[in-house]
C-alpha cells in the first residue's frame, strides 16, 4: 500500500487569511491562485504492518511524530480508510520551506493525495480538495489544474478549490526571487490567528466578494496591466493586515523591498513585471512569457539575490509512478 505524488506550491492572486474555523480552516473569505511549475513538493506514502510505528522523513531529517500536524492529516485518512496500519512517509521539496513560497500548500497537497492512493480511497478532485484544506488551507488550491478559485463557504463541504483555466489558459510567468532561506520566526498557520486582531481586517473581508469578482472578469479578458495593478494592490492590503495585527507580523526583510520599488522603476523603464507576495520575505515577480529573459536578468544583476526560479502555470498534484523509498 504504497504511493508517490507530486504537488506544486501555488501563488494567491486573491489571498486567504483569517479563519473563521480553526479545526476545519475555513477561510474568512474565498481567493484565486495559480500553480507552479517549478516549485515542488514530491511525498511518498507507505501503509504497512512491517513498520513498528510511523515514521516521517522531510527533507532527508526524521522528523518527531508526535503532535505533528502531517500525522494528524494521516490519522484523517485512516479514519476514511478505516485503516490502522502504521505509516511511513518520505517528503522532499525542490525549494526552501518556510520562507513565503507556500511550502505546505504543495506539502499537504502531495500527502494527501499520495496518501489517500495508498490507503486505497477512490476520491474526487472536490473531495482531495475538501481534506487536503484541513491539512493547510493554501492546499486545497494545489490540488486543480491551473488557475484556481477557492470557495470559502460556511461549511466543510462548501469550501473547496476548483480550476478556473487549465494552465496553458494564459502566457504569464512567476519569476520567484530568493532573498533569504531563514525559515520565518511565526508561520502561516499561527499568523493567520491574529488576523482579526488588525482594525482593517473587517473592511478588508467586507470588500472581498467585490475584489473576487474583479479579479475574475481581469482573467477572463486577460488584461495584464489591470492584473498586475490589482496583485500588487492585494498583496500590499494583505501586509498592512500583517503589520497592524497583535502581535505584529514582520515578514518583509530590507531585500525584499528593494526588489518592490525596484519593480516601479523597471515599469517606468518598459518592462510591465508585478510583484505580489505570501507571507514571506520571498518576492513573487508576475510577467508575460515574452519579458522573462529580460526579467531574469534583471534580477541576476542583483547581488542579495541567493536564488531564481521561473515558474510557468502548472497542473496540480498527481500520482508518479517514482517512488522516494
Amino acid at each position: 500500500m504504497k504511493a508517490t505524488s507530486v504537488a506544486p506550491s501555488n501563488i494567491a492572486f486573491i489571498k486567504y487569511w483569517g479563519r473563521k474555523d480553526e479545526i476545519l480552516r475555513l477561510p474568512e473569505n474565498g481567493s484565486i491562485s495559480m500553480n507552479l511549475s517549478n516549485l515542488l513538493t514530491t511525498t511518498t506514502v507507505e501503509f504497512s504492518s512491517k513498520f513498528e510505528k510511523d515514521e516521517l522523513l522531510y527533507n532527508g531529517v526524521s522528523e518527531n511524530v508526535k503532535n505533528n500536524r502531517a500525522i494528524a492529516h494521516i490519522d484523517r485518512v485512516r479514519k476514511l480508510a478505516n485503516l490502522s496500519l502504521p505509516v511511513k512517509i518520505v517528503t522532499q521539496n525542490n525549494f526552501p520551506s518556510g520562507t513565503g513560497l507556500s511550502s505546505s500548500a504543495s506539502g499537504f497537497a502531495a500527502l494527501t493525495l499520495a496518501a489517500t492512493k495508498a490507503a486505497g480511497l477512490k476520491l474526487s478532485e472536490k473531495e482531495l480538495s475538501i481534506l487536503a484544506r484541513q491539512g493547510s488551507g493554501s492546499a486545497c488550491r494545489s490540488i486543480p489544474n491551473g488557475f484556481v478559485e477557492w470557495l470559502d463557504g460556511d461549511t466543510s463541504e462548501e469550501s473547496y478549490a476548483y480550476s478556473l483555466y487549465p494552465k496553458n489558459y494564459w502566457d504569464i510567468v512567476d519569476v520567484v526571487a530568493v532573498v533569504s532561506t531563514e525559515f520565518k520566526e511565526v508561520s502561516t498557520s499561527e499568523g493567520q490567528k491574529s488576523a482579526s486582531e488588525s482594525k482593517f481586517f473587517e473592511a478588508r473581508r467586507k470588500a472581498m466578494p467585490e475584489k473576487i469578482k474583479k479579479c475574475k472578469e481581469i482573467l477572463a479578458k486577460k488584461d495584464f496591466e489591470a492584473f498586475g495593478e490589482l496583485l500588487e494592490s492585494e498583496a500590499l492590503e494583505l501586509h498592512s493586515i500583517m503589520l497592524t495585527s497583535h502581535p505584529s507580523l514582520i515578514y518583509l526583510l530590507p531585500e525584499t523591498l528593494r526588489i518592490m520599488r525596484l519593480v516601479k522603476v523597471w515599469r517606468s523603464e518598459g518592462l510591465s513585471v508585478y510583484f505580489t507576495l505570501n507571507t514571506g520575505q520571498n518576492i513573487h515577480l508576475i510577467a508575460q512569457k515574452k519579458d522573462e529573459e529580460k526579467l531574469v536578468k534583471k534580477l541576476e544583476e542583483l547581488p542579495y539575490v541567493m536564488k531564481i526560479i521561473p515558474n510557468d502555470p502548472s497542473d496540480g498534484a498527481r500520482i508518479i509512478d517514482s517512488h522516494l523509498f
